[in-house]
């Protein structure tokens, strides 16, 4: 996913009321900027790490200014991460493109943001006349509390599970049915679940896996250019 023009960058004054971060900028102005992310960010905005934004400029929007990536040091050196939860799908999208998703190659047709189960809609539905449907939801992955591992969620989303049993659902009837965790990040070796901070999605992943609900985790390459996925990445779930 390339930026549509070059990202600015500064240092996190503050990010507060969950959508806001001022900004101090590298030319010395001080901007608010939205921050597309409605979870904890834990460990992702400490005053005074680095960052980027993107600008805008349609009229419509009330402010100009969106952040994009942060740096912090997660105990193996600088690393950049991607918090806007809007790009995960368009990430995962250019790389099925690609054909960089193995798991997910040869089917003839996608479709995005498909109604299923109850009031809900699939991120990429796949489709072929040689076999059954593939569902796929994709959740964005940045929390880090020890060095090398990936954690989902970073807040409790009674959404998240819910989405979990509907993809549940799916399996049983026969289709295809695949949880895929995008880590927008390229320091970690491995995914667990946060059960200790939702027990209640971690429970419904088990119940979920247990009727044939797929589950695949892949990184990410962050650079100010652009953020693009880069390999799978191993889980490591608790009992």
């Amino acid at each position: 996913m390339q930026f549509d023009k070059p990202l600015v960058p500064g240092r996190l004054v503050k990010r507060y009321k969950r959508f806001l971060a001022d900004v101090a900028l590298d030319s010395g102005e001080q901007v608010t900027a939205h921050c597309a992310n409605p979870g904890a960010m834990t460990g992702l905005a400490d005053p005074g790490i680095p960052v980027w934004l993107s600008t805008s400029d349609d009229p419509k929007r009330k402010l100009k200014y969106g952040l994009e990536i942060v740096e912090v040091d997660a105990g193996r050196g600088p690393a950049r991460v991607g918090i806007n939860t809007a790009h995960p799908n368009r990430i995962v999208e250019e790389a099925l493109d690609a054909g960089a998703i193995g798991e997910l190659a040869g089917y003839a047709r996608r479709r995005r943001e498909v109604r299923y189960g109850t009031n809900s809609r699939i991120d990429i539905l796949l489709e072929d006349d040689a076999r059954p449907p593939c569902y796929v939801e994709i959740k964005n992955v940045h929390l880090v509390r020890q060095a090398g591992l990936a954690e989902f969620p970073d807040s409790v989303t009674k959404r998240g599970a819910k989405h979990l049993t509907e993809l549940a659902a799916v399996a049983r009837s026969g289709a295809r049915a695949v949880m895929l965790y995008l880590v927008q990040r390229g320091d970690c070796d491995c995914f667990s679940l946060a059960d200790d901070i939702d027990p209640a999605y971690a429970q419904a992943f088990r119940e979920a896996r247990s009727h044939g609900v797929e589950a695949l985790c892949y990184d990410c390459a962050v650079e100010p250019e652009a953020i693009r996925l880069a390999a799978p990445v191993p889980f490591v779930l608790p009992a």
